[in-house]
């Protein structure tokens, strides 16, 4: 068995680090907050970020960077997104030189309009594509502390690092799939999210089964246009990174973006509602930077447009809607043929 360092102790993190330890790994956790080292280590919970569910006892924590990697076979990394550069740049002096490194964060970063694999490039450049890999799934933290079944796609250049993390966190009722997509994977991970919030806005509203449907379907379209215009394999968004976590993190209650969503359609201000959570919802964020990001490729992504218009330009729903709804029409198709 190896030893497992997981940066950030958010309800992912956390359920990852638990995971490890119950597959025979030593793990520990790395928490920003002093308080959370102390939960998890006096009373073996993480009573801030993931409630209700007790970790093994034998999952350390500690927010000295040094002391949570030292020995590290495995560093996966999970914070927020907009935090990923200063985490690993914080952490950057004490990877070991041989560890493995994945990164379980989904977003894309707002001040570049990067992928996170572009970020770790800069941040950590002594690792290099044959030692990093991007986990992504559709998982909702709280059913993989409890041990649920779930199943998850760990991608890199060449599957390499890919192929070596798959056996690490393999397990009976946690399966690692491996791929050579990992642009494709991280896309899927970042506007997955933005999506949920439309469908929690839309199932908020009251617009029924039909338009879920659709945010979903057109929304896996546009997804899929945007990861081809930086280079994504188009079956990619046929997988878990893709279709898989969409229609989790769209139609489940346990999604924070898809309550985001519906908290919005309730007439809450979204910038109000998520300054008094302590997890984020990343969907805010990204919607930002997959519309800039869109915009500068040239990318049709009508639904991102109208979720960040909402939440960042605070246009009304209805008008909203209209622009959905009423656009000209289009091949289905269109931008992502085979």
């Amino acid at each position: 068995m190896a030893r497992v360092a997981v940066v950030g102790a958010g309800a992912w993190g956390t359920a990852i680090a638990a995971h490890a330890v119950r597959i025979g790994h030593t793990a520990t956790i790395w928490a920003f907050e002093s308080e959370v080292v102390d939960d998890i280590r006096s009373r073996h919970m993480n009573s801030i970020f993931l409630p209700e569910v007790r970790l093994p006892e034998e999952l350390d924590a500690s927010s000295d960077p040094g002391e949570v990697v030292r020995g590290a076979a495995l560093i996966v990394f999970v914070p927020p997104s907009k935090h990923l550069r200063a985490i690993s740049t914080l952490f950057a002096p004490h990877v070991p030189k041989t560890a493995l490194v994945a990164v379980a964060s989904k977003g894309i970063e707002e001040s570049s309009l990067q992928l996170l694999s572009t970020v770790l490039g800069e941040t950590l450049p002594d690792v290099g594509r044959e030692r990093l890999a991007f986990l992504s799934g559709p998982t909702f933290a709280k059913e993989v502390a409890a041990g649920f079944p779930a199943d998850v796609v760990a991608a890199s250049e060449g599957a390499v690092a890919a192929k070596l993390i798959q056996p690490l966190l393999h397990a009976p009722r946690f399966r690692v799939y491996s791929s050579t997509d990992p642009i494709g994977v991280q896309v899927g991970g970042a506007v997955k999210n933005v999506l949920a919030v439309a469908t929690g806005v839309s199932d908020g509203l009251g617009l029924g089964a039909n338009a879920r449907a659709a945010i979903i379907t057109r929304g896996l379209a546009e997804m899929t246009r945007l990861g081809v215009a930086l280079g994504a394999k188009p079956l990619t968004f046929l997988g878990l990174a893709g279709v898989g976590d969409l229609v989790l993190t769209a139609t489940g209650d346990l999604s924070r973006n898809r309550t985001l969503g519906l908290q919005v359609a309730s007439g809450a201000d979204p910038a109000t509602y998520l300054a008094s959570k302590r997890s984020v919802a990343e969907g805010y964020f990204t919607s930002a930077a997959a519309w800039a990001l869109a915009q500068k490729l040239g990318v049709d992504m009508p639904i991102t447009e109208e979720v960040y218009q909402v939440l960042h330009q605070r246009r009304p729903l209805d008008v909203a809607l209209k622009h959905l709804m009423e656009r000209e029409f289009k091949d289905e198709l269109r931008g992502i043929e085979l």
